[in-house]
């Protein structure tokens, strides 16, 4: 298991334990607060039998769902709680939830997020919760089962004099960063190729593994923004309180909202009851308070869809 960047852990730290005395209380932008501490207590929910008997036979037949997770280390999708062992958040929680309409034991395997797609496309790992958006690429190789709207949001400096970022004219000869192989990474290099092509300034792009990272150099201004999943982002801006969102958008580009889902190889059988045990917790309510336990129940989607259109093929 890769280690929690010490920033983001002693951001996490900082937040609340519900049950978990030594901790300090800190309020999200949802207004909830946050348990960091190894005994989650999370929400569960019920067996179905008519769902859990749609499991394919090689994947039920150890009685377990082995989910795969990235290691890096992103509150509020996932990260080390305070024993700095165990791993949890709202990945963990909804593929909990999952496993229990499955009838099925979650396990989880932590790894780098380019791993996550090798260990599916193997077979090795049955499932994927990681904030993983759907692509049209991506559904050559894998299926995909919707639980949240993908949501993407650029961080700045709280003292910044950038307020907004909302167009591609608004980065042009900025020092901006971007994970490596993301979608948002596609946005925002198609938003400096039209940046270009109009004759502005292209923008000064960096890559950073972590997340961490990233924030370190926005704290010391090597970068001016960061462009990020909105989870990490806000769940950052809500407890650290010197940096600022300036700008959202969609993580699918500006003609389609992007969705967020559980990932498994394609027609190996397993995407029908994630996509139905995904709708049977929307249903009964757990998902949505699994959602708002994180301070992300504006993220919530109404049903959950199996591989809906996804972000657009990159050209060439």
């Amino acid at each position: 298991m890769r280690r929690i960047p010490v920033l983001l852990l002693l951001l996490a730290l900082s937040a609340c334990g519900t049950n978990e005395p030594t901790t300090t209380p800190v309020t999200t932008t949802a207004g909830s607060t946050v348990n960091t501490g190894p005994d989650q207590q999370r929400i569960r929910a019920q067996k179905v039998d008519a769902i859990a008997a749609q499991v394919p036979p090689a994947i039920a037949a150890d009685g377990r769902l082995l989910v795969g997770h990235s290691g890096e280390g992103a509150p509020p999708l996932g990260f080390l709680a305070d024993d700095d062992t165990t791993y949890i958040g709202v990945e963990t929680d909804l593929a909990q939830l999952v496993a229990d309409v499955l009838g099925l034991e979650y396990t989880s395997e932590i790894s780098s997020w380019e791993n996550l797609f090798v260990g599916a496309k193997s077979g090795k790992l049955e499932a994927v919760f990681n904030n993983v958006t759907v692509t049209e690429e991506r559904k050559d190789v894998y299926d995909f089962a919707t639980y949240r709207v993908d949501q993407l949001a650029w961080q700045v400096a709280a003292d910044s004099p950038i307020t907004t970022i909302a167009k591609p004219a608004d980065i042009a000869g900025l020092k901006v960063s971007v994970g490596s192989g993301t979608n948002q990474e596609k946005i925002l290099l198609d938003w400096d190729k039209a940046n270009k092509d109009a004759g502005l300034k292209p923008a000064e792009i960096s890559y950073y593994n972590l997340y961490g990272d990233a924030l370190l150099a926005l704290k010391s201004g090597r970068i001016q923004a960061y462009f990020g999943p909105n989870p990490n982002v806000a769940y950052n801006v809500a407890v650290g309180k010197d940096t600022k969102i300036v700008g959202t958008a969609s993580g699918a580009g500006p003609d389609l909202q992007g969705l967020i889902a559980a990932m498994t190889l394609k027609d190996n059988g397993l995407v029908k009851p994630l996509n139905e045990a995904l709708n049977t917790v929307i249903k009964d309510g757990s998902y949505q308070k699994v959602l708002d336990r994180w301070g992300l129940g504006n993220e919530a989607i109404p049903e959950s869809q199996i591989n809906p259109p996804g972000l657009p093929r990159q050209e060439g």
